[in-house]
């Protein structure tokens, strides 16, 4: 047995033995460990119990008209802005501030319970009740704060109705930008061709008759003209040009089409008021594919229509060339510029329990090519508790719906919570204005079990990496801008981190930061509660550890250590519970699940650290091969002087004289002016000051041939002009030098 393996055993030893059980089997002995009830919660959500005492995103405010980039805005920035504006700088100022403040959480108040309605509407009901409690500075202050209020919408809080209605809002926002183009070319067209049948009447002999002249001029003034004395005086004058009978027709049959179409809603240009627009929002995908079917010989009906009546309007229709055109159009010829022209589909699911049919529905829409946008809604991401089969607890379908989806390549996707959508609005009408297909995947936070607000569930399952928030853009021109995970908070860690202050037994405050994991977040329903057990204060020990700092991968090695997470009750005691193995397991999968969606969006890529490990490892030895070669080298230079010294004086004759030396190089004193004739340049600055001093060796390398017929100035000169410095000048041979001392000064950096 290892030292590890004995050490595990001595402590598992010290834990009592119904923990134990609780932890494999996840029932509590009688008389033990006691199942948490179902009232506690995270210690995280201490503080926000009651949400409409704090001021945070929520109610949202659907902006009515304006840009789409406006389209949602959160209510504490319009309030924010109103008293910006309104909110004189003193005392003044800060109680109109509070007056206002106050009438903001009137309206969240009212929000929270339900009431849903325009901003305008739910300011003068809550001005008017707080009102009546209060004096009248309370009733100016908001009035004037009204006055300064410049938006208006529909206010809706973080429920289950949020995410259709946020997304059908910024929806149509998007549409009426797109279309609007086409919109108007429409109406311009039909404007066109009336006008240019009308002309063609007028110039026809059936446009000069009498009854037609009267019907021109109406039956006010029909009594003071001769219509018939007109109709052949004109027909005297003769006509001028009429279009073509062919012309005529395909005029006709386009302004039919124009005027009939049920894409856009131009009945302002004389289209028939009786033709009711389509209706491109759905609840089902089967029902939007079946939808876009039955309309698309009508979508090409209206393509031809424009084609032919631009073509007509600016004279340049050719039949032989443009007939044949136009009866090979069809279905088939349509592309992804063409499509684009149309308004997109809206699909808003509520996923439940993932009918097989919704599901294959789905699937079919997004990888049809067909331009819709698909919300799909998840109330529930944790599966029923299964008490025959371990099953994970994630298998709610819909959890991955968003991930599965990347796999489509040209979808564009998006994972979210319904509390993050206000920080998700550019995200969101990026994937409404993509040519393509969208699915947006949301978790309402609603789940029915839940003890807490949607708005705090809904965070929680982003915070704990049960639902993390991700977006894949197919547009972008690679897989680093198309991925990113950067909306989630600490998008870098396992798991995000708070500080949590309490007070401990002795009332001293205490600071810790704690890590919201998965097991925090399944600790929220009701239905698992038997997976927790709390555990009194006097079995607290060294043993126990948070979730957050069970080894990934290791449950079994972890044995020895009890796994719990901290819990809050009703009147917010501490309480620590323990958490059972199946828990622990669940939390490690979605470690490991978030952090392949960290390697998606290139945090803690293996790819990256194992080119990284190679390169270092690389550096590492290419280093230590040059340190060796460094070492080596200086060893050599050590002992190659010796030994060079000892074969010169072995070789030299005893009687032999020095070799003369050669030109620059000589025999160096201090005092005496000398060139580093190896380095010279040529660069003939000192030849060109004395030529007589200075001279060049066969290398055309200078050195100093004449130093006796040399001023010192001259030598002084030459090593200032230098380029390489390699002129030393010396001492000065004459004491009596004008200007020696200047010159001793400017030659001592050269000596």
């Amino acid at each position: 047995m290892t030292r590890n393996a004995m050490k595990r055993d001595h402590n598992m030893d010290m834990i009592p033995r119904d923990h134990i059980a609780f932890r494999v089997t996840g029932h509590a002995a009688p008389g033990t460990a006691a199942a948490a009830p179902s009232g506690l919660l995270p210690a995280l959500f201490a503080h926000y119990r009651d949400l409409t005492t704090l001021r945070y995103d929520f109610p949202l405010l659907l902006v009515k008209g304006g840009p789409a980039e406006g389209a949602i805005r959160s209510l504490s920035s319009v309030i924010d802005g109103v008293l910006q504006e309104a909110a004189p700088p003193g005392a003044e100022g800060e109680r109109m501030r509070q007056h206002v403040l106050r009438m903001e959480k009137e309206i969240r108040a009212t929000t929270a319970r339900g009431v849903v309605g325009s901003l305008a509407a739910l300011w003068e009901k809550s001005a008017r009740r707080l009102a009546a409690a209060s004096d009248e500075s309370l009733a100016d202050s908001l009035a004037r704060a009204r006055a300064a209020l410049k938006v208006d919408g529909t206010l809706v809080d973080c429920n289950a109705a949020l995410p259709a209605r946020l997304f059908g809002h910024a929806w149509e926002r998007v549409q009426q930008e797109r279309t609007r183009p086409v919109r108007e070319q429409i109406r311009a067209l039909i404007v066109r061709l009336s006008d240019m049948l009308k002309a063609g009447m007028l110039a026809s002999e059936a446009g000069r008759s009498a009854d037609a002249l009267k019907a021109g001029v109406g039956s006010a003034h029909a009594g003071a003209f001769d219509f018939d004395l007109m109709s052949r005086l004109l027909a005297r004058v003769g006509g001028g040009s009429t279009l073509p009978p062919a012309h005529v027709r395909r005029i006709e049959w386009a302004l039919a089409v124009l005027q009939s179409q049920r894409f856009f809603q131009v009945a302002d240009a004389g289209a028939k008021a009786a033709n009711v627009p389509y209706d491109f929002v759905f609840t089902s995908c089967a029902a939007a594919c079946e939808a876009y079917g039955e309309r698309l010989p009508r979508m090409v009906e209206l393509l031809k229509a424009i084609a032919v009546a631009r073509l007509e309007a600016e004279g340049r229709y050719v039949d032989g060339k443009h007939d044949l055109f136009f009866d090979a159009f069809d279905a088939g010829a349509l592309d992804r510029e063409d499509l684009s022209l149309f308004p997109d589909y809206l699909v808003c699911v509520r996923w439940s329990a993932g009918d097989p049919a919704d599901e294959a529905g789905l699937w079919r829409l997004l990888s049809s090519g067909i331009p819709a946008k698909v919300l799909v809604q998840s109330d529930e991401i944790l599966a029923p508790p299964n008490e025959e089969k371990a099953l994970p607890f994630l298998t709610a379908r819909s959890a991955h719906l968003a991930a599965m989806a990347v796999g489509l390549r040209h979808t564009y996707v998006l994972q979210a919570v319904s509390a993050h959508l206000l920080q998700m609005k550019d995200a969101i009408l990026k994937g409404l204005r993509h040519p393509g297909p969208a699915l947006f995947s949301v978790y309402s936070g609603c789940a029915a079990s839940a003890g807490i607000p949607p708005y705090l569930h809904a965070a929680a399952a982003m915070e704990s990496r049960a639902f993390p928030s991700f977006r894949y853009d197919p547009g972008e021109p690679d897989w680093a801008a198309a991925f990113s995970v950067e909306g989630n908070p600490e998008p870098g860690a396992d798991w995000t981190t708070h500080r949590l202050a309490y007070e401990d037994e002795m009332r001293q405050r205490v600071t810790e930061d704690v890590k919201f994991t998965f097991a925090d977040f399944v600790a929220c329903d009701a239905r698992y509660a038997r997976h927790f057990a709390r555990l009194p204060r006097a079995e607290w020990g060294a043993h126990m550890v948070p979730v957050a700092d069970c080894p990934a991968g290791a449950l079994s090695q972890s044995a020895a250590r009890e796994p719990y997470v901290l819990l809050v009750d009703a009147r917010s005691a501490l309480h620590r519970a323990l958490v059972d193995d199946s828990v622990v397991r669940e939390s490690e999968r979605c470690r490991a699940a978030w952090r392949r969606l960290q390697e998606l969006g290139g945090i803690r890529s293996s790819h990256a650290e194992r080119l990284l490990a190679r390169a270092r490892a690389a550096w590492e030895e290419e280093k230590a091969g040059e340190l060796a070669r460094i070492d080596r080298a200086a060893a050599s230079a050590t002992a190659a002087p010796e030994a060079a010294s000892a074969v010169q004086a072995a070789a030299r004759p005893a009687s032999d004289a020095p070799a003369p030396a050669e030109p620059g190089v000589q025999e160096r004193s201090a005092d005496e002016p000398y060139i580093e004739t190896p380095r010279c340049t040529s660069c003939d600055e000192c030849t060109q000051l004395n030529s007589v001093v200075f001279a060049y060796d066969a290398n055309k390398q200078a050195y100093i041939a004449h130093p006796e017929k040399a001023t010192y100035r001259e030598l002084v000169e030459a090593a200032e002009a230098c380029q390489v410095s390699i002129i030393h000048p010396g001492k000065p041979r004459n004491p009596n030098e004008p200007g020696l001392a200047e010159l001793v000064e400017r030659a001592r950096p050269f000596l």
